[in-house]
């Protein structure tokens, strides 16, 4: 057994019965037509925590349609950006009202530690103000340079119904980049949580209605992607489909929705590096290097699964590394005090293992953990914190997303070795970079091939800052101005003043 720190104790209540979750469609609470459930079976704890409805294409038909309906009649398209913003910031009160209550369910559908979960349920609620006060501020552009004549205006116009699924990984927070951003924008929506983390949106549906959302503005399905999100990515009442999730879906939706050439915004994988130069402030490096590959059990698409150290300190780097790895709390998900829970499922699980024994198998020296951990109480369905140094980019583990707790460490002898190191991938979401010298810093940022790149921290985020990735980890921007913007059609409104058109077909 590692040497680690393992919680065990438990001080959140457990919920006395499974949640059930129902699909929510014109502002009504429906269960399937054919009546089929699934149990969401707590990877912590074992116990089955909630009760899903399992859409199918009728509810998924009725979701769009309520979508479309509301949409073409105004209800809320046809809103001031001030009445829009009224009801958001209802949401976002609501929100932080029922923040344990989402957090609970969510901990116990997810694994993730109920002290993270507090702060992602409770914290999204910044997410639905920050899109409120862009419902306000939205305007286009007016040209009046074009002749005294003639007078041109850039209309900015909600896209219609939008298309949105959700992943396992962040099922509130992720849903809280979205839905708020759309909304504000004037359209109306369909969501798609994952079945195995489906109560948080469905709850959702509940603090809509009291916030006074038009019914038909926001339709929940819960199910599988077959047939629920593949009906909402074909559907031709459908203008827009916005996923998060594995780049191999996101691929998929690309393609099915390119037959009505819907517009597609895709949040997808990464293999995020941080690359850590002699001159960083080592200390907090190291932290944030454990922070980055350690949050949410790495099961994060900005997890910083790779780091690329120097050569000439790499031993010493991942000597502390490995260190903070020890102290890192893992276990219970529902003590306050537990930093990383548990993995989502038994066959996921068995994938991360595989990376290590292949990375293993092929040279690479494993200098902690590499196998499941018991903890006591709770079962195997956990992680050990893992460190593998010696690792070549060539190796699956250094191209992978692994999606699991698992640090691969690369080393690197000079600047133009270590960018290159970073865009040989075929994932572009996020880098980091560590260096005392602003010169490297900012040159690391002009020429890394990512969606964000942080400089001496790791995954700050903020609501005004757009997020999202190059390459294969998507297309498209969540969150700020650039992501409120996706779910916006722009259209343009020339204006002749007066009878100055010439005519073009000569008579006489």
């Amino acid at each position: 057994m590692l040497d680690l720190t393992i919680q065990t104790d438990q001080t959140v209540a457990m919920p006395e019965a499974p949640y059930v979750a129902r699909h929510f469609i014109d502002g009504q609470y429906h269960d399937s037509a054919d009546g089929r459930t699934s149990d969401r079976v707590s990877p912590s704890h074992g116990i089955v925590v909630s009760r899903a409805a399992l859409g199918t294409a009728s509810e998924t038909g009725a979701a769009i349609a309520a979508a479309r309906r509301a949409f073409d009649d105004g209800c809320w398209s046809d809103l001031s950006g001030k009445e829009r913003a009224i009801v958001l910031n209802r949401v976002a009160d609501l929100i932080e009202a029922n923040e344990e209550r989402l957090a609970v369910i969510e901990t116990l559908e997810s694994g993730k530690p109920i002290s993270q979960a507090r702060g992602e349920c409770g914290g999204a609620a910044d997410l639905w103000r920050y899109a409120a006060s862009l419902a306000r501020a939205s305007h286009g552009d007016s040209h009046n340079t074009l002749g005294t004549d003639i007078l041109g205006v850039v209309l900015k116009e909600p896209i219609g119904v939008v298309s949105i699924i959700t992943p396992w990984n962040f099922p509130f927070w992720i849903l809280s980049q979205k839905l708020p951003f759309a909304l504000a924008a004037g359209c109306t929506c369909v969501v798609k949580p994952s079945e195995m983390t489906p109560s948080t949106t469905a709850m959702l549906g509940e603090l809509l209605n009291e916030a006074g959302l038009p019914a038909g503005v926001c339709n929940i399905v819960l199910g599988h992607g077959d047939p629920v999100g593949s009906l909402m990515t074909t559907h031709k009442d459908v203008d827009m489909v916005s996923f998060t999730g594995s780049t191999a879906v996101g691929k998929l939706i690309t393609k099915s929705a390119g037959d009505s050439l819907k517009k597609v915004a895709l949040e997808l994988g990464g293999k995020n590096p941080q690359v850590i130069f002699p001159d960083a402030d080592l200390e907090s490096a190291a932290d944030a290097v454990t922070f980055g590959v350690y949050f949410n059990v790495g099961q994060c698409c900005n997890s910083s699964s790779r780091i690329i150290v120097h050569e000439d300190i790499a031993d010493a780097f991942v000597e502390r590394v490995v260190a903070l790895s020890r102290q890192v709390v893992f276990g219970n998900p529902m003590h306050p005090d537990t930093q990383v829970g548990a993995i989502v499922t038994a066959d996921h699980q068995q994938k991360i293992d595989g990376y290590v024994r292949a990375a293993r198998d092929q040279g690479a020296e494993v200098m902690l953990g590499g196998g499941m951990m018991e903890v006591p109480g709770l079962g195997q369905q956990f992680y050990q914190p893992t460190v593998v140094r010696g690792v070549t980019p060539e190796m699956e583990i250094a191209r992978a997303e692994v999606f699991g707790p698992v640090l691969s460490v690369l080393t690197f002898r000079d600047f133009d070795e270590a960018v290159a190191l970073v865009n040989d991938s075929a994932y572009g979401l996020s880098a980091g970079v560590w260096s005392e010298d602003v010169h490297t810093c900012l040159s690391f940022c002009r020429k890394a091939q990512a969606g964000t790149v942080w400089t001496n921290t790791w995954m700050d985020g903020f609501p005004e800052l757009a997020f999202g990735g190059m390459k294969e980890s998507g297309q498209g921007r969540e969150i700020g101005r650039y992501g409120f913007e996706e779910f916006l059609e722009v259209k343009s409104l020339v204006m002749r003043i007066g009878r100055s058109r010439a005519p073009w077909v000569k008579t006489g």
